[in-house]
């Protein structure tokens, strides 16, 4: 009950945005930029992250690493962990992480065996404590609340101090910094019950090394007791970065725990690029300038969600989901590509949330196209999705999440998840492993055909061609692929059930060989 309770107020969060792709009764296609050549792209493994909390990786005492689970999780390289404010500050500067004295959670295990099988860590501090959220009249209380006591200012920094020095020992422990002054670090060593495991104090785990300020904090359908504006989000993110650049104290802020952590905006429920625009302008005018000019921001990656859909506009009604192809995720990722180029400097930008549900009554539903079942659907849609990321210059993705809230709810959102409730594992997490090992350290190069599309993953003077159809029609297509003066390729097949791709290598006699594709990716390697 305690995973479901927690689950379903995750969904809330973004059950109401602005995550969707498609007007209705129009196919939007992308618009695909063919032989441009990125430099500087990150690897592959940067777009296989997935959403999901500690009990993806904890056994049933909340201690202890599960086996399975662990190797479930290791068809992904990014967590993105939705950490409850309260499991770490149960009581008003009672600070607690191995054991969590709100659910009795190691979280020191989680982030180590995270470390120790190379899954990057994006913890997501979210939801208002108790005891923070009760200074509200009790019709309003809820861990929802924007996380500053009632009647606070919103637009001084110092309103989310409790907040900030929350973040700032999290940073402490599980950052970099191995020589922080240990009198600013605040760890209860008082056991709940006799002969209960006590915390101890740790510095410098490093073990997670970026950090999101809430989720979804510009919801609107809460109302306005709920819904940050992007001003006020920007006096929370001053303290919570840096402690408003240190006049909140020695002991407040992410950076003033740890320097090297990465600060992540929260992922925007509607995906408006003004929004961040409106924080850049907050921080102009209430941080100034740096010595290079630039506008002293208190975030360091740009961050939203968006789930593709047939509807578009505040307002449409959802029916089903879209392939990423046909729906307006490239103009989306395209949109705040161009706003950070203009105002952030060219700061990276993430997604954080993104999937298709499973459920036939879901609006955001994937389908059943000819005699390939919605599984097989869903898992090529969210591997076509991180190459679409790709191509349009984005720089992580995670998807959302490990497992169902609830696979017979139609509610959206309900249905997503990659791992079956027995621990089994469904299509698309054995895509994720399998992609992961053949591309994972490849980065994107170019694309050369846009249908079908084919890109260009490099590392070193390797290169791989990933070839698929756009569309959900069941439709497929031929390319001539010219090998060079290499005689033989090899073709990578994706295959569900199975920790591996299928290979067949071919020996080429003719200056191009012709090769089928599908809506389920090919992976082709020219061999020398």
């Amino acid at each position: 009950m305690l995973k479901l309770f927690i689950q379903t107020i995750v969904i809330g969060y973004v059950l109401f945005g602005l995550a969707c792709a498609q007007k209705h009764n129009h196919t939007i296609k992308e618009n695909i930029k063919l032989n441009v050549v990125q430099n500087n792209s990150p690897t592959f493994d940067d777009f296989l992250g997935i959403n999901g909390f500690e009990w993806d990786f904890l056994d049933k005492s909340g201690s202890r690493v599960n086996k399975k689970q662990l190797e479930n999780m290791r068809s992904f390289t990014g967590f993105r962990h939705y950490m409850d404010w309260e499991r770490i500050e149960s009581e008003k500067g009672v600070y607690t992480f191995n054991p969590t004295h709100s659910g009795g959670f190691n979280y020191d295990s989680v982030y180590l065996a995270c470390k120790e099988n190379n899954i990057e860590v994006l913890a997501c501090l979210k939801n208002t404590p108790a005891w923070l959220a009760n200074t509200y009249p009790k019709d309003k209380q809820s861990a929802d609340v924007v996380p500053v006591p009632y009647g606070s200012d919103r637009l001084n920094p110092r309103s989310y101090l409790y907040q900030a020095k929350a973040a700032f020992q999290f940073a402490a422990r599980y950052g970099n910094n191995k020589i922080i002054d240990r009198k600013l670090v605040d760890v209860s060593q008082t056991p709940r019950w006799p002969h209960d495991e006590a915390n101890d104090i740790k510095v410098g785990l490093g073990y997670v090394h970026y950090i999101e300020c809430g989720n979804e904090v510009d919801k609107d359908w809460l109302g306005p007791g709920i819904q940050q504006s992007a001003e006020q989000y920007a006096a929370n993110l001053s303290a919570f970065y840096d402690g408003d650049k240190g006049r909140l104290g020695k002991n407040v802020g992410i950076k003033s725990a740890d320097p090297t952590m990465v600060v992540v905006m929260s992922g925007l429920s509607a995906p408006t690029p003004n929004y961040v625009v409106g924080m850049i302008n907050w921080c102009r005018k209430h941080r100034g300038l740096k010595a290079d000019g630039s506008v002293d921001l208190c975030f360091d990656i740009i961050n939203y969600h968006f789930y593709n859909c047939d509807a578009v506009l505040e307002g449409d009604e959802r029916t089903v989901g879209k392939a990423p192809e046909l729906s307006t995720a490239a103009k989306v990722a395209d949109s705040f590509v161009a706003m950070s180029k203009k105002y952030a400097n060219s700061m990276p930008v993430w997604i954080t949330e993104s999937g298709y549900d499973i459920n036939p009554k879901s609006p955001q539903r994937a389908i059943k196209i000819g005699n390939k079942p919605v599984l097989i659907t869903q898992a090529d849609w969210m591997i076509r999705s991180a190459f679409l990321y790709t191509r349009h210059q984005l720089k992580k993705s995670f998807f959302y999440m490990v497992d169902d809230v609830n696979v017979n709810d139609p509610i959206q959102y309900s249905s997503s998840g990659f791992i079956d409730r027995d621990n089994k594992k469904r299509p698309v997490a054995d895509y994720f492993l399998q992609v992961k090992k053949l591309l994972g350290a490849y980065s994107y190069k170019q694309t050369i055909s846009s249908d079908p599309v084919v890109d260009i993953y490099t590392k070193g003077n390797k290169d791989i061609y990933i070839l698929y159809v756009p569309d959900e029609k069941g439709r497929e297509a031929f390319y001539n692929l010219n090998p060079g003066k290499s005689s033989a390729i090899r073709i990578n097949y994706l295959v569900p059930g199975a920790n591996q791709m299928r290979s067949e290598t071919i020996h080429v006699t003719k200056p191009a060989f012709k090769i089928k594709v599908t809506e389920t990716p090919i992976f082709v390697e020219i061999l020398n």
